[in-house]
């Protein structure tokens, strides 16, 4: 069994919703492609640290926040099959 781990950008996900109202209007606030966000939030593409500062004012997150929104890891349990 591997485990693997991502990050886990719900939270982020629900301020944006809640403050921009698409995923579209808040990438175009940032200055970036829908699709580019949507790799950053699906764990495809990293976030750079000055991304993560204009996010966090654009979301209105506080720096002691920045983990809950950033840096929140979940796990992935990668069962692999046992020959039979």
């Amino acid at each position: 069994m591997t485990i693997k781990y991502k990050f886990d950008y719900d939270k982020l996900r629900r301020r944006i919703k809640d403050l921009f109202g698409t995923q579209e209007a808040f990438a175009s606030a940032m200055g970036v492609s829908r699709s580019v966000l949507n790799l950053k939030l699906n764990n495809a593409s990293d976030w750079t640290q000055p991304e993560i500062i204009l996010a966090s004012k654009l979301l209105k997150v506080p720096a002691n926040e920045y983990d809950q929104y950033f840096f929140y890891l979940k796990c992935l349990e990668n069962k692999t099959k046992q020959a039979t």
